[in-house]
């Protein structure tokens, strides 16, 4: 089954009197299951894909269907539901909640769901952190974490609800390569034990050997 699937996708941005092409006509998809990574340089329409793939930024031409639905036409409440029932993410930047703590921060996307106890809330939060090496930090503000500890935080984040589609920019950007090698380990048993569908960017060579499959963009065209 293909959870994500694009067609003809185009993806152009105004920059004064010039127009920036981000995508250009960009077919692509991917299978339930999938451990993918997208490869390319800086610049070449990694994050503006994985973005359109997340629903947090709309395609200026094109089909973007996720688990079979097609994104266009879907109203702004439906497209958070997607987001927050279907869909996880890594963000180079963290986009975490600045004034919560590293548990608060983890639990926020539990919170949002409404389905699960105090207790559940608290354990399945607890569970990630432990599992991403951040447990001691329990209580701290991003601003007191280093941008390694506090990437960790944004994983456990988008890990703890359990989603179908993982989407992660640059995942391991900021961590050092034993941090980093436990984390797509840990992804990787996600993915084996729970079918969970991971795409990825990068450019580091050590994340390759991880993916299951590896697409080449450039210049805002998928090139194999």
């Amino acid at each position: 089954m293909q959870v994500i699937e694009m067609k003809g996708v185009k993806k152009d941005y105004p920059l004064g009197k010039t127009t920036v092409h981000a995508l250009r006509n960009i077919d692509f998809s991917v299978k339930e299951g999938d451990f993918l990574s997208v490869v390319g340089a800086s610049g070449s329409g990694k994050t503006t894909l994985l973005n359109i793939i997340g629903c947090i930024d709309q395609a200026t031409a094109g089909s973007v269907k996720i688990k079979g639905q097609e994104t266009a036409g879907m109203t702004d409440k439906e497209l958070t539901e997607l987001r927050l029932y279907k869909i996880g993410f890594i963000f180079q930047t963290f986009n975490l909640v600045p004034v919560l703590n590293v548990l608060e921060n983890v639990e926020f996307p539990l919170l949002l769901m409404k389905k699960y106890t105090k207790a559940q809330t608290r354990e399945k939060a607890e569970k990630l952190i432990e599992a991403v090496g951040i447990k001691k930090f329990i209580k701290h503000r991003p601003s007191e974490l280093s941008g390694g500890q506090r990437q960790r935080v944004a994983i456990a984040r988008s890990l703890v609800t359990n989603p179908e589609i993982v989407l992660a920019d640059e995942p391991t950007a900021n961590l050092d390569s034993e941090t980093g090698n436990t984390i797509l380990e840990l992804m990787k048993e996600l993915n084996k034990t729970k079918k969970t569908t991971f795409v990825f960017s990068t450019h580091d060579p050590e994340v390759l050997q991880y993916a299951n499959n590896i697409v080449k963009i450039k210049d805002g065209v998928i090139i194999n």
